[in-house]
């Protein structure tokens, strides 16, 4: 089927060639060696989490305020050169990251033996999805979907309710601020969502607040097991 985003894409990559965001290499929105410059984390590691731990299996936070979710998996700590590449993404317009960012994503699935049966991106509340231009989550749950040939399902958990930035609120505001923000359509999520394994992908993670948000109404819906799945968090 013919795509007008496709072809106006390639009609801008013909106009304006890749080159890497890092080193600018032709040929590469991110080459291969400024990929590699992403490091893992890590282990021992929060097994709920993947906190980094000097001792014990489980962090601080989790042992105390455990997610209300099956666990969360990272792809790297919200650093350098990572944390610049997620800015240009999410902030910058360069949309075209959303490609190695989601295969970074489905590495990190891999590497943690990770099973799913689908992906739902944490959705952007309307007014802000039109301010971006898009939804940074979709697009890399999109792009890490594809290559585990795994479904993506955009349209069944939605945001209701607009809410405030969550970078410089405290955990607790954080959890106000977005508890019952989001819903599920009742009668197709049941029927797609009972039994299954679900994964919430975004593209941060701080305390987990969202994708516990998320989660609500996807375990309502009768997921079996919801899962978070990020490429940074601040450690």
């Amino acid at each position: 089927m013919w795509q007008p985003d496709s072809l106006i894409q390639r009609l801008l990559d013909f106009l304006f060639p890749l080159s890497c965001v890092h080193c600018k290499q032709h040929g590469y929105i991110l080459c291969p060696s400024c990929f590699a410059l992403i490091q893992p984390l890590h282990p021992p590691l929060c097994k709920q989490c993947c906190t980094p731990l000097t001792n014990s299996i489980f962090c601080y936070r989790c042992s105390t305020y455990p997610l209300q979710l099956n666990g969360l998996r990272i792809a790297s700590a919200y650093q350098e050169p990572l944390r610049s590449y997620i800015h240009m993404f999410k902030y910058d317009g360069n949309r075209r990251l959303g490609d190695p960012l989601g295969t970074l994503l489905a590495q990190t699935y891999t590497i943690y033996g990770m099973q799913a049966d689908c992906f739902i991106p944490v959705p952007l509340h309307p007014q802000r999805e039109r301010e971006r231009g898009y939804n940074q989550a979709q697009i890399l749950a999109q792009a890490c979907a594809t290559y585990l040939h795994l479904p993506v399902y955009t349209t069944l958990l939605r945001r209701t309710r607009f809410t405030y930035a969550q970078v410089h609120l405290s955990l607790q505001d954080r959890q106000h601020n977005v508890a019952d923000a989001f819903q599920c359509d009742p009668a197709s999520a049941t029927r797609t969502l009972t039994n299954r394994r679900i994964i919430i992908v975004d593209d941060v993670c701080t305390t987990g607040s969202t994708l516990a948000a998320c989660a609500a109404p996807l375990f309502r819906a009768g997921a079996k097991e919801v899962w978070g799945l990020v490429l940074a968090r601040p450690i």
